[in-house]
């Protein structure tokens, strides 16, 4: 089957995914200011929605460049649980559903959804994971949370932990509502809009967990320790994918 036409300077779904990489790539160069780099985060992260988008799109007219499809991963401790609630934060952001599941090692993630949002979930939270980290070690403890308890170094980092793992999901959350109004917006009320198809999608999605998960209830991530500010505004200048990704090769979604 021909590909589809595209019109001069209209970039198919697999041409904004590298420009997604190029423009992270960029961000984390030497001699990129802290505002240019925000520049470039911000417009890839504007493209990665837009890749999502698209392929939906294209899916609808051509179901087998997209099928749902599922992967469970294994997720080890420390903080087994934070990098759950990460991975399924991102991955709800990104109409993917994830399923919690017990494991002696740390905690096991079963992530449904369509393979390119799943694809797209896997670029963005091999690199936040990663930033996660750093920003933690960096991090100043408190000289007060030294003393057990909600007050222990413990209990601070875990609530950073959890901080920055809400900013960074509120942002990319954001970027593809934004998404996804600018295509309905374009669209102008035409039937089979990115409304419609999306409400398809996350349907057959719904679908596939019920098959796979009869019963479930829902996990809830408590925490004590006062972090979470310093948590949040270390998300909020997340880089989202960062340069990283495009040479990255070992990925953290495996089957």
């Amino acid at each position: 089957m021909p590909a589809p036409a595209t019109s001069p300077g209209t970039d198919t779904p697999g041409r904004l995914l590298d420009r997604v990489r190029k423009l992270l790539a960029k961000a984390e160069a030497e001699g990129v200011t802290t505002a240019e780099a925000e520049a470039l985060t911000a417009k890839a992260t504007e493209l990665m929605a837009k890749y999502g988008i698209d392929r939906a799109l294209l899916a609808a007219r051509r179901p087998e460049t997209d099928s749902p499809g599922s992967r469970i991963v294994q997720l080890y401790n420390p903080w087994a649980r934070v990098q759950a609630h990460l991975l399924c934060g991102l991955a709800d952001a990104m109409r993917c559903q994830c399923i919690l599941l017990p494991s002696p090692a740390g905690q096991r993630v079963h992530v449904f959804g369509y393979a390119s949002d799943l694809e797209r979930a896997d670029v963005l939270y091999t690199s936040v994971l990663v930033q996660m980290w750093h920003g933690l070690v960096a991090a100043d403890v408190p000289p007060a949370a030294g003393n057990g308890g909600a007050g222990s170094a413990r209990a601070w980092r875990r609530s950073w932990l959890l901080g920055f793992a809400a900013a960074v999901i509120a942002r990319v959350r954001t970027a593809e509502q934004h998404a996804e109004q600018q295509s309905a917006a374009a669209a102008d009320g035409k039937p089979g809009g990115a409304a419609l198809v999306l409400a398809d999608r996350a349907l057959v999605i719904r679908q596939h967990v019920t098959h796979a998960y009869p019963r479930t209830r829902t996990a809830r991530v408590t925490y004590s320790g006062d972090g979470y500010g310093a948590g949040y505004a270390q998300g909020r200048r997340a880089d989202l994918g960062a340069g990283r990704v495009a040479g990255q090769r070992s990925r953290q979604l495996t089957g």
